[in-house]
């Protein structure tokens, strides 16, 4: 089968075109623009990885060129898309909203309107747990409101899921997206967590942790990302046996409430998190014995556009496929610092 990857040289986008490439079941097409958010020599090492697989190939393009994008997807004619290109960062949205804009709202409209014209079997993208805002509880559930996200980045997923709903209730496209919680593991963006608190432990720089270091987060190793990214993937709306009416039955079959189960299929919504949230203050003693150095802790307030605590709901997803997180985080986060060395040669 034939699977477009948008994001591919992105942390995410990496490793699931390596699972599906390594499948020797899918031929698999990535697309990335390389932007320079962070440095893209990472991306392009993460490219080297892949290049030697003989069922992937990489096209540098940017999916926001809606006519472009559309003209490589009916060329291509994916059975399956995988969307996971995006302007990520929390508070980097509060500096530059103009890069989330285009590539989070121009860019997704631009990925919906070109699988409307070659439908795919099954469109898959990313959201994120930034889409539950102001007056969550965790953990948090995918029937919570999230009319309220605290940061633009947030705003901008919960957008998407809002336009994705559009198209599957106008068009029939079948549609699923993933909020993502908190994704770690080798290869990972150097503006998140892991490798910052690594990098200013090694180098003996003050490591600012917000909050206090009480923020609580439900850090999910990304290889359980994958296997969520792939087994959703593979159970379209429209190929499942799906309850025959109510409430209590579109939220099992894991549809938006409102949607008709047995109709065209609406869109769906599933958390993938690992459901153990760890305070950031146990997450930097984790790493400091991993390391074998000390870190410069420096406790600061609040940070605007964050939240206090993330933690999936996995009850949807599980009961809709076979689906559990299994690295527990000490296990993660040493192969995440094995990698970080290698790498970083620190």
């Amino acid at each position: 089968m034939k699977v477009l990857v948008t994001g591919v040289a992105g942390f995410i986008g990496h490793h699931t075109a390596r699972r599906l490439a390594e499948t020797k079941r899918c031929e698999v097409l990535g697309v990335d623009n390389l932007s320079d958010y962070y440095d893209p020599a990472l991306k392009r090492a993460r490219l080297e990885q892949l290049a030697p697989l003989p069922d992937f190939r990489f096209l540098q393009a940017d999916f926001a060129d809606a006519e472009k994008f559309a003209g490589l997807v009916s060329h291509f004619k994916p059975d399956y898309v995988v969307h996971l290109g995006a302007q990520p960062g929390v508070r980097f949205s509060m500096e530059q909203p103009a890069a989330y804009t285009r590539s989070n709202l121009d860019g997704f409209a631009s990925v919906l309107e070109a699988c409307r014209r070659t439908p795919p079997k099954h469109l898959v993208f990313a959201s994120s747990s930034s889409v539950y805002g102001a007056g969550a509880k965790p953990p948090f559930r995918e029937d919570d409101n999230t009319d309220q996200p605290i940061s633009y980045y947030g705003a901008t997923k919960k957008a998407n899921e809002l336009m994705a709903h559009s198209y599957a209730h106008n068009h029939g496209l079948a549609l699923t997206g993933l909020r993502f919680f908190t994704v770690y593991g080798p290869w990972g963006r150097p503006d998140m967590a892991p490798t910052l608190f690594a990098r200013a432990i090694l180098e003996g720089k003050p490591l600012k942790l917000f909050n206090h270091g009480r923020n609580l987060r439900d850090f999910t190793y990304v290889d359980d990302i994958v296997d969520g990214v792939v087994k959703v993937l593979l159970y379209p709306p429209a190929d499942r046996s799906l309850p025959a009416t109510g409430t209590a039955a579109t939220r099992a079959a894991g549809l938006q409430p409102g949607a008709a189960a047995g109709a065209n299929p609406a869109l769906r919504i599933f958390n993938l998190g690992h459901h153990r949230p760890v305070e950031t203050l146990l997450f930097v003693r984790m790493l400091e014995e991993l390391l074998g150095r000390k870190a410069e802790i420096e406790l600061l307030p609040p940070q605007p556009g964050d939240m206090f605590e993330t933690c999936a709901d996995l009850t949807r997803i599980q009961a809709a496929m076979p689906y559990a997180p299994k690295v527990p985080l000490q296990d993660g986060l040493r192969k995440f610092v094995e990698w970080f060395r290698s790498y970083y040669r620190l």
